[in-house]
């Protein structure tokens, strides 16, 4: 019996060759990470890991250990492609399944890096407060979350919120940081990427799906493949004044010990 050849996505093709799979630079995210100040052997978790580059990286540079968690199954593999091929099985483990379900089962990571995820709790289309509010309970107490998503720069036109709010419930700057005040987690640094960074991330991806299409042009996957691509590209040239991608570092608050005060003895 003849094994199928998996069916590709736009994920898979687009974020292949790039090390973070969002418009923010490596070195923006390790900046961030040394503000925790964890050092080695502390357990992170990695959500949406992707093509499992970061995982590697924090891996790698702070000597984390990893779990890299993706849902889709292609990605998946490909991440676990990628950890072998980079000698870092012992450091970093892959698992495959839905965030909530993996973070909620998993002993509490001291860091949780999101990046650009979209079904984080399991509930479909998470609000900001929402999502936040799942992650906090995540984390323990003094453990820290670093969030990055696309964010409003300016009040978006009516049908581009009307695109993004099928697959994902974005804010402004200022939202981000309220929701997350909400949820009980304190800022403790933030940025937003410049615009050639955002420009340079869409246009990597781009030209390597237009690279692939043209190259594979009966490929069974090919027509929603292209579908996906155009709708991105639509997105991102529509809203390039008013779409951005901000960085977040956040801390659950430590827990405060009360201390008892014996009054003195006569």
């Amino acid at each position: 019996m003849r094994e199928e050849t998996p069916m590709l996505s736009y994920n898979q093709i687009a974020y292949r060759g790039l090390e973070v799979c969002n418009p923010v630079e490596p070195g923006r995210i390790e900046a961030a990470v040394e503000r925790t100040g964890l050092g080695a052997g502390a357990r992170a978790a990695d959500v949406g890991t992707g093509t499992a580059a970061l995982a590697i990286r924090l891996a790698r540079r702070f000597g984390f250990a990893v779990t890299a968690i993706e849902y889709n199954p292609d990605m998946a593999a490909l991440a676990r492609a990628n950890v072998v091929a980079a000698g870092a099985e012992k450091a970093v483990e892959i698992v495959e399944g839905a965030a909530a379900d993996v973070l909620t089962a998993m002993e509490a990571p001291r860091l949780i890096v999101a990046l650009g995820t979209t079904n984080v709790t399991g509930e479909g289309l998470p609000t900001p407060e929402s999502a936040f509010a799942f992650l906090r309970e995540r984390l323990p107490p003094g453990g820290w979350l670093l969030w990055g998503d696309l964010t409003w720069t300016a009040e978006p036109p009516a049908p581009l919120r009307q695109i993004t709010d099928l697959t994902n419930l974005f804010t402004d700057d200022a939202g981000w940081k309220a929701a997350a005040a909400a949820a009980g987690l304190e800022l403790t640094w933030s940025e937003l990427s410049p615009q050639p960074v955002i420009d340079a991330f869409t246009s990597a991806t781009d030209a390597a799906v237009r690279a692939w299409l043209e190259a594979n042009p009966e490929a069974p996957e090919a027509a929603g493949i292209r579908l996906s691509a155009d709708r991105v590209r639509a997105v991102f040239g529509f809203g390039r004044p008013c779409i951005g991608f901000g960085l977040y570092l956040f801390r659950r608050p430590p827990e405060v010990q009360a201390v008892r005060i014996t009054p003195p003895q006569d």
